[in-house]
Order: C-alpha cells, then structure tokens, then sequence
C-alpha cells in the first residue's frame, strides 16, 4: 500500500536535453538512459527527442522547427533543464539559452549520470 502511494506521489517534471543528430541510434540509447535515471530520481521526463523524431522528418528544416518548437512548448510545464554530456550540440544550446531566458533551473551531468557542479 504504501509503495503505491509512493508511485502516485507529486514527481516534478524535467526536460532531458542532450544530443540526438549525428550518432542517432546512440544518442537515443543515451536519452532513454538519462530518462530512465530522472524516473529512479523520483521525476517524470520529457525528451522531445525521443518522441517528435516519431513523427517528423528531424533533416527537413520546416518540421525540425517544428519540433523545435514544440520542445519548447513542454519545456514551459517543466521545473527543470537536466543536461546531459560533454558534446552541447546546436539544438541543445538553443534549448540551453531558452532555460535561462525561461529562469529554469538548469543541472549539468556527465554522459555516465554523474552530476557536474560549478
């Protein structure tokens, strides 16, 4: 009973951002990694990345802003930017500048799910 109480607990949401163009297949692998490392922290993840590329063309410019967009629609209902790795892509720098204009919280981990502190 209480283990059930406790999944239905209030889990701030988080946006993941991290890499997805170049290496697509390993930097979805790492998404899903860092997704599921914010769920064991007790939040619920939001990683445009994962889901838009479903359905739009990510090498076409209009629906890669397209997507771009609607990252940033969901960023507004998060409480925090959780960034992951060395490598800040464009994307993921655009999506960087937006948290600060935003005033979200942003955190630094490394590719192995440590966090970086400054």
């Amino acid at each position: 009973m209480a283990e059930r109480k406790a999944l239905r607990a209030f889990r701030p949401i988080i946006y993941v951002c991290s890499p997805y163009a170049g290496d697509i297949k390993h930097n979805v692998e790492a998404a899903r990694r860092y997704c599921r490392f914010a769920v064991e922290q007790g939040y619920i993840p939001i990683a445009p990345h994962l889901l838009f590329p479903q359905f739009l063309d990510d090498t076409d410019p209009t629906e890669r802003e397209l997507g771009l967009f609607f990252g940033n629609a969901l960023m507004s209902k998060c409480t925090e930017v959780w960034v992951f790795g060395r490598h800040i892509s464009r994307g993921m720098a655009a999506e960087i500048r937006r948290a600060r204009w935003k005033g979200h919280r942003l955190r630094y981990f490394t590719e192995d799910l440590k966090e970086v502190y400054d």
